[in-house]
């Protein structure tokens, strides 16, 4: 009897294929044709699964927001029980540094992505913003949670320093990738900025 195919599976595998070949090769330089090879399938069948080369693309993106969410939890995870707001908002800004091979992919490729939806009106129509609109809220929602609970300095505007911090820490992994600074530079930049954020009695996580 033959094997049942599963395609969600098969999507999945195609979509790392994806990931795998354009980290390799960048994001501008993959089609369907090397998506195909890199996953030892025909052209047709990914094309039966994604149809577009846009739709495959999309695809990429929503897993690489799904292994930074992955990243992420992991982040928190080694932070200990309960941590305080600080140390998820510090583990949520360090999942996002390019430090190791997954984290480097994720910021080369997802940066890639907003690149390419600025000259592709098929991409660009399609909800690309929602993920970064979502940390800016997570995150914001984390600052206001340490307002309430009176570990930041007075004044502080919670949705201002979110898009600062988020900003300043795109910034700080394109500049890790490319080799201006050291992971651990860009680190300490980042405590710096909570540290400017947070009250001076409140001892940093970790």
């Amino acid at each position: 009897m033959p094997r049942r195919v599963d395609h969600a599976e098969r999507r999945a595998a195609l979509t790392e294929a994806l990931i795998r070949v354009a980290a390799r090769r960048g994001l501008h330089a993959v089609g369907m044709r090397e998506v195909a090879a890199e996953a030892g399938v025909s052209l047709r069948l990914v094309q039966y699964y994604f149809e577009t080369k846009e739709k495959l693309l999309l695809a990429g993106l929503h897993r690489l927001a799904e292994r930074f969410g992955e990243r992420f939890a992991a982040h928190v995870r080694a932070a200990g029980e309960d941590p305080a707001p600080r140390a998820i908002i510090e583990a949520l800004l360090r999942a996002a540094l390019p430090t190791d091979e997954e984290s480097r992919t994720f910021h080369h490729l997802y940066t890639s992505y907003a690149v390419l939806a600025v000259t592709d009106p098929a991409l660009a129509e399609q909800p690309f913003i929602k993920s970064p609109d979502a940390a800016e809220d997570a995150l914001t929602a984390l600052l206001r949670q340490a307002q309430d609970a009176d570990l930041l300095r007075p004044g502080t505007d919670v949705r201002s320093e979110a898009i600062a911090l988020l900003a300043m820490s795109a910034g700080l992994g394109t500049s890790v990738l490319v080799g201006q600074r050291t992971p651990e530079s860009a680190t300490a930049v980042l405590d710096h900025q909570l540290d400017r954020i947070f009250r001076p009695d409140v001892p940093p996580a970790g």
